[in-house]
């Protein structure tokens, strides 16, 4: 648990809640982003089109990530009407945070992976420390909000692929109930302790780590 570290490493907790309020903000400034481009101008006008913390960082999201190691960050409205593509342009938007992340573990990891090649700096270095955690997180960030299953972005390119009429009650069922089901399979998880979803992080992070090393 992140939260752990505030009394036996002090640093590194600080350096888990910079980079968890970098990544945040970066997947959901992608999110507004990629809205923008696609013709719906919603959340520049609601100044979400913006690399400011507080206006993408949720609380409770936040408090997720600390506590139990996944979260997500403040979503980003925006109208699928104005999208230039009306089938595909909400999973366009929702890909795009996923995708940042993608893109910040690639240049966190490239980092990393030169530092310790070239023997820059010790690997007890905060610098080497906080990168690996950048690493962690985003990937961590990029498998959670793929899981199809609303509110997270991977619901939205599971709705797209679900447009078909013979398909809405499915669709209105997981928008309804989605979130409690997420909210179920969290706890069910933590509590009960079956941990699914951080063997599926830590075998994630083990391919990457297998890449970087």
């Amino acid at each position: 648990m992140i939260l752990n570290t505030l009394l036996s490493d002090p640093m590194i907790f600080v350096a888990w809640v910079v980079a968890i309020v970098v990544a945040l903000t970066f997947h959901e400034f992608s999110h507004a982003l990629a809205s923008v481009v696609m013709g719906d101008h919603t959340a520049k006008d609601l100044g979400r089109l913006t690399l400011n913390p507080m206006s993408h960082v949720s609380g409770l999201g936040f408090l997720m990530l600390l506590f139990i190691g996944f979260g997500w960050g403040k979503p980003v409205p925006f109208n699928p009407y104005n999208l230039k593509y009306h089938k595909w342009g909400p999973a366009l938007v929702a890909v795009a945070g996923p995708i940042s992340n993608l893109l910040l573990a690639t240049i966190s990891g490239l980092a990393l992976h030169y530092i310790v090649l070239l023997d820059w700096l010790p690997l007890e270095n905060l610098l080497v420390q906080f990168l690996n955690i950048f690493v962690i997180l985003n990937v961590i960030l990029l498998v959670f909000n793929l899981i199809p299953i609303p509110p997270l972005d991977g619901s939205k390119v599971l709705f797209s692929l679900l447009s078909a009429p013979r398909y809405a009650d499915i669709v209105l069922f997981l928008e309804s109930r989605g979130p409690y089901v997420l909210l179920f399979l969290l706890i069910l998880d933590n509590v009960v302790g079956l941990n699914i979803f951080g063997r599926v992080f830590e075998s994630v992070i083990q391919i990457v780590y297998n890449l970087i090393f």
